[in-house]
């Protein structure tokens, strides 16, 4: 006979000791026979808590109290942490922080099936604070009270942000003018419920080496006039913000970017410095936020793949440029693939400003036009992967292992479809060779990982043979 449940404390108190972290940088244990998920507890704590959401199988608990705090805590550089919760790991010492994120990506390995792949140690970044140099902040309304900041994790609620101490500080100064504007001229802001407002999001681009910064306004209409003001103002308060654009977003799903986007003031797009090369991208132009770390990453990554003069070179998911630029300036004849068609733009004209002729650029989906590719490029073609968190399509990985290249690096922001997308690579023969984490974003649970990988035809039969 089963003996019964505990019964749930009547004021929905609970005290708890944290077994581990999930992949999502959240305390866990267990209490009730159910999972409970605390974000700010880690390994070995006992604090209490309150009952925020229960559910059949899991409760989500919010913090009050550490009873017995964790070696491993340390005070937090932020005022507004527990508030945000946008940074899960920020309570937690930055060599806790890396040896979680090392954990994670041999997790990931060894759930793929992947044991001859050895985890090196993460390499820090050189800023824990204001290396931020993006920003994608929501624009709303509660209790008529204005908030422009993050969502609260699982909700709608924005939650007001000043002073993020990961924002390069030039990002605050802009918030800061942004949010004081709206209020003196009484600028409506988008409201779900109604589908209706005219400030919906904030993106902020800014160039730590030339100090300057690109703002994207989303808005649910066009009324330029009302805008107008709104830039005029931003513009004269900070005269770092060289280009300002409105993107026209009347659509009612959680889509950030409408199709629409018109320039308003200044530079068509910010001029800013990519590793070894001056770049220029436009308001929808992807580019890592950690300048520090991504400049490491593309010279390892040219450094594994040891693109050789007049040798073809084939970049998938290629962005703006950054990593073929730096394949092209070896001498590699480099060919980038991308979806989106303003970043080939800006891919083109970035090659083009540095003087490298010998890169191309095709806009399209990437299994259409790396099927083509494949049919033309000689077996051993070098290949660089660097797609979204999503990973790459089975399909992608197919045609790329159908090369052979000599060397394959792929590039990475989530561990679970990385290892799952080398499992696939190691049943068409391409083994990895070395793997190396960085730590893009200190006080996440996110991590970047790289791997180099060469042709191994065991591998083939021996995953066939595991089958």
């Amino acid at each position: 006979m089963k003996k019964p449940a505990p019964k749930q404390p009547r004021d929905n108190h609970l005290e708890l000791t944290i077994d581990h972290l999930n992949d999502d940088g959240l305390g866990v244990c267990r209490s009730m026979g159910k999972e409970v998920l605390i974000w700010g507890a880690f390994p070995g704590e006992k604090l209490e808590a309150t009952i925020l959401h229960k559910g059949q199988r899991r409760i989500i608990a919010h913090r009050q109290r550490v009873i017995q705090p964790s070696p491993l805590r340390r005070p937090s550089p932020c005022r507004q942490a527990q508030t945000c919760q946008g940074c899960p790991l920020i309570e937690l010492q930055p060599r806790a922080q890396l040896d979680f994120k090392r954990q994670q990506v041999i997790r990931a390995m060894q759930d793929a099936g992947l044991k001859r792949v050895t985890v090196p140690e993460v390499i820090a970044a050189p800023q824990e604070l204001g290396y931020r140099t993006s920003a994608k902040l929501a624009i709303g309304r509660r209790h008529r009270h204005l908030r422009i900041g993050l969502y609260r994790r699982g909700s709608h609620e924005i939650v007001d942000l000043k002073n993020c101490p990961l924002h390069h500080p030039l990002i605050n100064r802009i918030i800061d003018v942004v949010r004081e504007e709206i209020l003196h001229q009484k600028l409506s802001v988008w409201d779900p419920r109604q589908g209706d407002g005219l400030l919906r999001y904030l993106l902020i681009r800014v160039s730590p080496a030339n100090n300057r910064a690109l703002v994207t306004l989303v808005t649910g209409r066009r009324d330029y006039r009302s805008l107008t003001h709104l830039a005029k103002w931003l513009q004269k308060k900070v005269p770092e913000v060289v280009a300002i654009h409105q993107n026209v977003n009347p659509g009612s799903g959680n889509a950030i970017l409408g199709r629409e986007t018109l320039k308003m003031l200044g530079a068509p797009d910010l001029r800013d410095q990519l590793g070894d090369f001056t770049v220029h991208l436009g308001p929808t132009s992807f580019l890592q936020v950690n300048h520090d770390q991504a400049a490491r990453i593309y010279h390892q990554v040219t450094d594994w793949l040891q693109p050789q003069k007049d040798e073809p070179a084939l970049d998938l998911y290629c962005g703006i440029g950054g990593i073929a630029l730096h394949l092209a300036a070896k001498g590699a004849e480099v060919t980038g693939v991308e979806m989106v068609e303003e970043a080939v733009h800006y891919a083109a004209r970035n090659a083009k400003r540095n003087g490298l002729d010998n890169c191309r650029f095709i806009a399209g989906d990437t299994a259409r036009v790396v099927a083509e590719l494949v049919a033309r490029l000689p077996s051993g073609t070098r290949v660089v992967v660097n797609p979204p968190r999503t990973g790459c399509t089975p399909e992608v990985l197919e045609q790329v292992a159908s090369l052979q290249p000599k060397k394959m690096v792929y590039v990475s922001c989530n561990p679970q479809t990385l290892a799952r997308d080398l499992a696939i690579l190691e049943s068409h023969g391409m083994g990895v060779d070395k793997l190396q984490s960085y730590d893009m974003f200190p006080q996440t649970p996110h991590v970047e990982t790289i791997a180099l990988l060469s042709p191994h035809p065991e591998l083939r039969k021996s995953r066939k043979k595991r089958k």
